[in-house]
């Protein structure tokens, strides 16, 4: 596995890759991987013959109160699990590289989307993810790229981003990775004590009975909401930031459930702010 840190190496590496025919992979992260992030490069890595894997904790995606300066890192061990998993290229560049000295160009997807779920609670945070999501992938040039469902929003995000843009490759969705009790994987787990992390599982927990809810007739999202809210609030030191019903495509709001929806919740725990959702067809 190559380990690169600047924009033109990356560039010439991927290049003399694609002249010779191969297609190309990208899985974009924060470090600190566990096996969700590994299914990404697994879904990569049986989709293209050249698999790109980045490491950059962008800063303009963290508001002046969130977690930038302790978000955890162990740039060894991603090493040798992105090479265990045969990931080609690594991309880890600095800070500096990515946004040099007088940068000032942004990009920003406007409207309900971002107004949503995270969008509300932290202000500028996608049009952090969307600009470094465009530098990054102008930077591989890759042929598909690879996000974990866990960050819905995120991911319905850059796909608007792609459309809207005309960008030239395939956003791949895949599912979210869950540890065996249910809790959606994350590196903000870390930060979960023994107790919290017990008391974490509310979160899927409530999730799942919502989905049993909907199967069995249930239609009206106001219902829904309250029984999860109901549910979370039984760990009395939880903050919920929002739990929304929302269409899963445009993510606007819905009072009645029906078609391709996605229930989606971020709740404080301690520490950390966890987000988990379930998307569903009703």
């Amino acid at each position: 596995m190559k380990i690169i840190g600047s924009v033109k190496e990356l560039r010439e590496a991927v290049k003399a890759e694609k002249r010779a025919g191969k297609s190309v992979g990208f899985v974009p992260t924060m470090g600190f991987l566990h096996d969700g992030h590994l299914s990404l490069v697994r879904a990569a890595k049986g989709d293209n013959e050249l698999v790109v894997a980045s490491i950059f904790v962008n800063p303009t995606q963290f508001g002046e109160n969130e977690d930038l300066d302790a978000y955890p890192s162990d740039l060894e061990g991603d090493q040798a699990k992105l090479e265990s998993e045969g990931v080609d290229i690594l991309f880890y560049p600095t800070v500096e590289e990515m946004y040099p000295e007088g940068y000032s160009t942004y990009v920003n997807v406007e409207g309900d989307m971002t107004g949503i779920l995270c969008g509300t609670s932290r202000p500028g945070h996608f049009k952090g993810v969307a600009t470094v999501v465009t530098k990054l992938f102008n930077m591989v040039a890759p042929d598909k790229a690879y996000f974990g469902q866990k960050d819905a929003q995120q991911v319905a995000v850059i796909e608007r981003m792609v459309r809207d843009l005309n960008m030239d490759l395939e956003i791949v969705p895949c599912p979210i990775h869950r540890e065996a009790d249910g809790l959606a994987m994350s590196s903000r787990n870390t930060y979960l004590s023994e107790s919290e992390r017990k008391d974490a599982l509310v979160l899927s927990a409530s999730l799942f009975e919502a989905k049993d809810k909907i199967l069995a007739g249930e239609k009206k999202s106001a219902n829904i909401i309250a029984g999860i809210v109901d549910k979370i609030s039984s760990v009395d030191y939880a903050i919920i930031d929002y739990v929304e019903i929302v269409d899963a495509l445009t993510l606007n709001r819905i009072e009645t459930i029906e078609g391709d929806i996605l229930i989606a919740l971020a709740v404080k725990v301690g520490k950390p702010r966890l987000i988990d959702n379930l998307r569903l067809e009703v």
